[in-house]
């Protein structure tokens, strides 16, 4: 899954938690790319021209918990533009490890169908500083991820989302590319009610598989939480999302 590009000795890997989603994702080092929460598989889909979004969440992976803001807007028809800050603190071992996230991602969907397909793409570009107490080190990780996006939405509001991307992650002395692919399913439980069900994975690394649900409280307000596994350890979330 990685490519080194010098012989020159790196710190120690750092473990990112899904902070966005997305995360990033998404962005892409720390937060993968950024879905309508609680998935991290990201829709085809954008805020109108004007409409604005403030998300919040709160994650737990394995022994890191952390939590995430991210702010989007449409920009222009078909387009959105999205800014996340994250914080993280890994507990193992101790003492602990912290991380600290900052990203921008735009995503560009021009074909946009209540029914049926819609298709684009988005571009997510991460920062990532790392404070290993451990070592003790301090260092730097940059990189960006380029995903293809795809939803098919049926008549009775059951919604199938499929990504397909590749990340590069530049870390000192090193850097890192995969391939990334993630799909997801949305199931209308009640009229505010829905579950959320993905599998996320990556290039030479087994995927994680998530369950979660979606609330809407009112037109602008949303509240979600998932749970899942992958890779032998367990990671869920929490979180709130206003639209105005």
């Amino acid at each position: 899954m990685s490519k080194t590009t010098t012989s020159t000795p790196t710190p120690k890997p750092s473990r990112i938690a899904p902070l966005c989603i997305a995360a990033l994702s998404g962005l892409t080092i720390a937060l993968p790319a950024h879905a309508e929460a609680p998935m991290s598989t990201d829709d085809a889909g954008t805020l109108s021209q004007g409409t604005m979004k403030l998300e919040t969440v709160f994650s737990r992976d394995h022994k890191t918990h952390g939590a995430a803001l991210l702010f989007g807007a449409g920009v222009w028809p078909q387009l959105e533009m999205e800014v996340s800050l994250a914080r993280a603190r890994d507990s193992h071992p101790s003492p602990s490890t912290t991380l600290q996230a900052q990203g921008l991602g735009v995503k560009w969907v021009p074909y946009q169908n209540e029914l049926g397909w819609s298709l684009g793409a988005r571009w997510d570009l991460g920062r990532l500083q790392v404070r290993d107490r451990v070592t003790p080190s301090h260092f730097t990780e940059r990189g960006y991820h380029l995903t293809a996006l795809a939803s098919y939405r049926r008549a009775n509001d059951q919604v199938l989302h499929l990504n397909a991307g590749h990340k590069t992650v530049h870390s000192p002395g090193a850097r890192h590319r995969a391939a990334t692919w993630a799909a997801g399913y949305e199931v209308p439980l009640a009229d505010a009610l829905q579950l959320t069900m993905e599998v996320v994975g990556a290039q030479r690394s087994r995927p994680d598989k998530a369950v979660g649900v979606r609330y809407a409280i009112n037109d602008q307000i949303k509240a979600s939480a998932a749970i899942g596994r992958g890779n032998g350890r367990s990671f869920g979330q929490v979180g709130a999302a206003w639209e105005f």
